[in-house]
């Protein structure tokens, strides 16, 4: 019996776990995740400083005009006190000097006779960086199962870390099988195809941030396939493609269950992408996929995207939407859950104006998707609808529905 996607998500994510840690350098932390809390151990500003290029002021001094006793640049390490009736020079960065109550700009202050004339109001505390304003020493920088982007990395320096703990990045195997199929650097006779699906799982995968091993092309025989997944089975994740369907004259479901393949579900109530099959060997995962190339790179977006997800340790780990308008009505037929490739132009969504489950144009003219639930059979033009990304990850930290319905009547 085929299950709904919300119980194939359910499924995924039960067995989906964060894989072990390592200990990297931040240089080669982009783009992982973190497998522990990063607590700042460093007050930023570490000391109060100047924000400006100006003087060192009382507030009593507003309107007066005083000599300079000094200058200060940034980096000095002489701790500097202030005294009555004179200012002094100091640089943007430089540690401020005892009993300072603001810093006036260059550009506020009017020079003559090697004095400096103040503006008649200053602000306490204007133009100084307080220390611990940004970041006090003890603050919780980053939780765990945090992605690490750019700005994370500068965050990671600014406390004067060299290494951090993150989760592995997953291992992915793919392989290829039937006679039919040819890898795009083989020749092809007349009655073969280049086989798409691979590359594709390959490229996604690699995407998403996976380590990803080609084990080559199996022979249709249930021993070269049997091989092909005795040598994947180091992996975390193995993903195939073809052979699911009823009726198929192929090896590959009988040569994973010969070799213990615990299988979780074999079908989901979804078109394109009914035959998607999802169990484990041992502790590796396995997702069998349709043979028809959009099926199956739009079932990937949502089985395998959340598969590599949940085993990546990340907290916002679970596929989200974004909400927007439909360009121009749609008509489909309703009964099933369906998937409706498209373009998302940041404002609003166009289907895609064909597309079969065995082509591949569709999806390089695509950069999302919609799920329409099977009581939909029409849309509007500029009906709210939800869609999924696919040429990025779009994630949250709690599980929300996938679906569009009719959201005007919610």
């Amino acid at each position: 019996m085929a299950v709904s996607v919300e119980e194939a998500l359910a499924l995924i994510y039960t067995q989906g776990n964060p894989l072990g840690s390592e200990i990297i350098p931040i240089e080669n932390a982009l783009g992982r995740v973190l497998a522990q809390e990063i607590i700042a151990k460093h007050s930023l500003p570490p000391f109060d400083n100047s924000a400006m290029d100006g003087y060192a002021v009382f507030l009593s001094d507003a309107g007066k005009t005083l000599p300079q006793s000094c200058t200060i640049f940034a980096g000095d390490k002489e701790d500097i006190r202030m005294v009555e009736d004179q200012c002094i020079r100091i640089m943007t960065g430089a540690k401020i000097p005892s009993r300072c109550e603001a810093i006036v700009p260059i550009e506020e202050v009017t020079y003559q006779n090697e004095k400096v004339t103040l503006p008649s109001f200053i602000k306490a505390t204007q133009h100084i960086r307080l220390k611990g304003e940004d970041i006090q020493s003890g603050d919780l920088l980053l939780a765990e199962g945090t992605k690490l982007y750019a700005h994370h990395i500068t965050l990671l320096a600014s406390q004067g870390r060299t290494h951090v703990h993150t989760f592995r990045i997953p291992k992915v195997a793919l392989f290829a099988s039937g006679n039919e199929l040819k890898m795009h650097f083989e020749s092809i006779g007349t009655h073969q195809l280049y086989n798409t699906n691979t590359p594709t799982f390959a490229a996604r995968a690699q995407e998403l941030g996976c380590d990803v091993i080609f084990t080559g092309t199996a022979e249709d025989t249930l021993e070269s396939i049997q091989n092909h997944i005795r040598s994947a089975l180091d992996a975390d994740f193995i993903i195939t493609s073809g052979g699911v369907s009823v009726g198929d004259a192929d090896y590959t479901k009988e040569a994973f269950r010969t070799l213990g393949m615990e299988t979780l579900f074999e079908s989901v109530d979804i078109k394109p992408g009914k035959p998607t099959t999802f169990g484990k060997i041992g502790t590796t995962l396995i997702l069998n996929l349709p043979g028809n190339p959009l099926a199956a790179a739009l079932c990937f977006e949502l089985f395998g995207q959340s598969t590599i997800l949940a085993l990546s340790g990340q907290r916002d780990k679970y596929l989200s939407t974004i909400t927007t308008k439909i360009s121009t009505s749609f008509k489909m037929k309703k009964g099933k859950r369906s998937l409706i490739p498209g373009w998302f132009d940041g404002e609003k969504f166009t289907p895609s104006e064909k597309f079969g489950p065995g082509m591949i144009l569709p999806l390089s003219r695509a950069n999302a998707f919609m799920m329409v639930d099977a009581s939909v059979e029409e849309f509007e033009e500029s009906a709210e609808v939800k869609i999924i990304p696919t040429r990025w990850c779009m994630s949250s930290d709690e599980q929300k529905s996938l679906i569009t319905s009719d959201l005007n009547t919610l």
